[in-house]
């Protein structure tokens, strides 16, 4: 690639910004470089003072944000300090002041929480970490936000999901740049995925919402959960409670904005990944958990993962590579 112009990367940064969401974009930037590309990365803070990360690490930074001269893109690290805190308004300021005549805008994980105290993520689409996806809904409602994308474009507002999205995202950008051969090799040098399946549900923590303020409802719910293998039909659940079908699909829509049977089979699901990360063949997992059949189960995997129930076991069941005694050849 002779004569590749170069592309000015600056990555926000302050205190108690999380070190992988800085140091993992930067490395795929960096190989990029290997293959062609000349990104100059540059790191800024607020002040231009030096800050110190989740860990402790001290970083130097190569100055104070400005909006002269523009960066090709700039992209806000994320912390774990803005979820449970408003973003001060120095640093939603630090943010919007490049972010006004940047070529493009990303944040990594959390950092979309500065980008919406900046104002930058109003009217659009976007996406964060899985656990505080509820919380960014509700600090920017102009926003859509999307639970579970590992990363969202929206023109030229980019946001990724939690620490790792990361990368996906650097990478995402430099085919962007520079086309799927180089985004290949850097993928391959960094043994990582060049597009990772599935979406955000797959890491995703079992449900754990708060429980309904009805009574009736409540009760449906607990008896859903403490068995979900039952006969948890519309029809059987209003019965339990002796009230019309339509008052109890009301009631669903009301207090949890889902159906009695989407609730059930929510259920279900999330005990079949509990059992397959417990080592169950597939087929005891749909029988345990419920379903009527695996078939059953495999179109839910695969409308919520992108993933098939054994594709599931296998990425997530062990970290350990199997032992072989076999030689290696």
């Amino acid at each position: 690639m002779v004569g590749v112009a170069s592309h000015r990367v600056a990555i926000l940064v302050y205190d108690g910004v999380t070190l992988l969401d800085v140091a993992g974009p930067a490395e795929v930037f960096k190989e990029a470089n290997r293959f062609g590309a000349d990104y100059r990365i540059v790191l800024v803070s607020p002040t231009g003072a030096e800050i110190t990360s989740n860990l402790g690490v001290r970083i130097a930074v190569d100055g104070a944000v400005s909006a002269e001269p523009a960066f090709d893109t700039f992209m806000v690290a994320g912390s774990d300090l803005y979820p449970r805190a408003w973003v001060p308004a120095d640093l939603a300021e630090a943010a919007r002041i490049p972010s006004a005549v940047a070529g493009r805008v990303a944040s990594v994980c959390t950092g979309a929480f500065v980008l919406a105290a900046a104002g930058l993520l109003d009217g659009k689409r976007a996406t964060t970490h899985w656990k505080v996806a509820h919380e960014l809904a509700a600090r920017c409602p102009t926003c859509r936000v999307e639970p579970d994308a590992i990363y969202v474009r929206d023109g030229t507002t980019y946001t990724s999901a939690g620490v790792t999205a990361g990368i996906d995202l650097a990478l995402a950008l430099v085919e962007e740049d520079h086309g799927p051969g180089v985004t290949r090799d850097v993928a391959r040098a960094l043994v990582v995925y060049m597009q990772r399946a599935g979406g955000q549900s797959q890491f995703s923590a079992p449900l754990q919402g708060p429980p309904p303020r009805s009574p009736d409802l409540r009760k449906i719910t607990d008896l859903v959960t403490a068995n979900p293998r039952a006969d948890h039909s519309l029809d059987h659940l209003a019965k339990h409670l002796n009230m019309s079908t339509r008052h109890l699909t009301r009631l669903f829509h009301d207090e949890l904005s889902t159906t009695p049977a989407r609730y059930v089979e929510n259920i279900r699901f999330d005990l079949a990944r509990a059992l397959l990360d417990q080592g169950h063949t597939a087929t005891q997992a749909a029988s345990l958990a419920g379903f009527p059949s695996y078939e059953s189960m495999r179109r839910v995997f695969a409308r919520k993962l992108s993933l098939t129930p054994a594709a599931y076991q296998r990425r997530f069941s062990t970290a350990r590579r199997p032992r072989s005694n076999s030689p290696i050849s």
